[in-house]
C-alpha cells in the first residue's frame, strides 16, 4: 500500500499531466454510466459485462517494504531539511503507481537526488544499517543523461524491489541517483563493506542487468573512505 506523500516536494516531481489523466478517466467513467442509463438493454444482452475478475483486485506483495526519498539542494536549508520522504510501498502495483507518476531523473534539476531504501533505513551514511557499508558507484557522462540515465535507474529499482541478487539482496540497503552538472551518478548501497562475496555478487549481477560493456568498470567504495577522502576521487575496494 502506498503511504506517506508529503505536499512539499510532490508537485515538483509528479508529472504535470497526471491530474489531466485522472480528470479524463473520471469523465470517461461518467460517460459510460450515462450510456448504460440510456441503453438499459445492454445490461440484459451482456450479463457478464459488469463482472470483474477477482484477480484484478489482488496486489502482489514485495519481499520488503520500500521508501522513496527526494533531495533538493536548497542552500537556504540544512541537508536533513532538504531530504524529504515521498512515499512508501510494499506491492508491485503500488510501485508502478508511484514510478509512473513522478518525474524521471533526467527531468530533475541539478543537485537533486532520488533515494530508494528499505523501510527503516535512512539514505545517509550515519544510519546504523549504512555506516559500516559502502556503494557500487556508476558515473555517467553528460551525454548519457538523455540516453541511459532513466533506463539505468529503472533497472536499478527493479533489481532492488525484485531481490535480483539472490541471497546477497539481504545486504542491500538501497540505491541513490544523483543529478549533477558534470555527470550523473547511480549507486547501490550495501550494509557491510567487508562482506566481499555478497558485494561481488551484487556488482557482477548488477553490471549484467544493465548490459554494460565488459570494458566498462564500476567500483565499490566504502562510506568511510568516501566521507574521509582528501581529493576528488575515492579508491575502489572492489571493481567489476
Amino acid at each position: 500500500m502506498v503511504s506517506g506523500f508529503l505536499s512539499s516536494p510532490r508537485d515538483e516531481i509528479i508529472s504535470p499531466d497526471i491530474w489531466t489523466r485522472v480528470f479524463a478517466a473520471n469523465c470517461r467513467g461518467t460517460e459510460n454510466e450515462e450510456s448504460r442509463a440510456e441503453s438499459p438493454t445492454a445490461a440484459v444482452t451482456s450479463p457478464t459485462a459488469a463482472v470483474t475478475s477477482p484477480e484484478q483486485y489482488i496486489k502482489h506483495p514485495l519481499q520488503n517494504r520500500w521508501a522513496l526519498w527526494y533531495f533538493k539542494n536548497d542552500k537556504s536549508k540544512s541537508w536533513t531539511e532538504n531530504l524529504r520522504l515521498i512515499s512508501k510501498f510494499d506491492t508491485v502495483e503500488d510501485f508502478w503507481a508511484l514510478y509512473n507518476h513522478i518525474q524521471q531523473p533526467s527531468k530533475l534539476g541539478f543537485g537533486c537526488d532520488y533515494c530508494l531504501f528499505k523501510d527503516g533505513i535512512k539514505p545517509m551514511w550515519e544510519d546504523d544499517r549504512n555506516k559500516l557499508g559502502g556503494r557500487w558507484l556508476m558515473t555517467l557522462s553528460k551525454q548519457q543523461r538523455h540516453n541511459d540515465l532513466d533506463r539505468y535507474w529503472m533497472e536499478t529499482l527493479l533489481c532492488l524491489i525484485g531481490e535480483s541478487f539472490d541471497e546477497a539482496s539481504e545486504d542491500v540497503c538501497g540505491a541513490v541517483v544523483n543529478v549533477r552538472p558534470k555527470g550523473d551518478k547511480i549507486a547501490i548501497w550495501t550494509g557491510n563493506c567487508q562482506n566481499r562475496d555478497a558485494i561481488m555478487t551484487i556488482g557482477q549481477q548488477y553490471k549484467e542487468r544493465l548490459s554494460l560493456p565488459i570494458k566498462t568498470l564500476i567500483g565499490y567504495q566504502s562510506h568511510d573512505d568516501t566521507s574521509s577522502k582528501s581529493g576528488s576521487t575515492t579508491k575502489n575496494m572492489y571493481s567489476v
